[in-house]
């Protein structure tokens, strides 16, 4: 989920509309540009509160890997 001093905002997954990545990651910082070069968004940094954060862009969703993320939450 969101930070809930940031927007708040979490997009509703829309079976067909809506991307199902969901994509393992390592820290709890992420880039996300939208993954399609010219054609993605703005390249934004994602915070992780808790297992994982989607992109309030394209919706791809970032799951943190077992075993990881364990830096204090900065």
């Amino acid at each position: 989920m969101r930070d809930p001093q940031m927007t708040g905002y979490t997009p509703n997954l829309t079976p067909g509309v809506t991307p199902e990545d969901v994509i393992p990651v390592e820290s709890r910082k992420i880039p996300c540009d939208g993954g399609a070069g010219a054609l993605g968004h703005p390249r934004v940094w994602l915070r992780m509160e808790e297992h994982q954060v989607t992109c309030p862009y394209c919706s791809r969703t970032y799951r943190l890997k077992e075993g990881f993320g364990d830096d204090g939450h900065h």
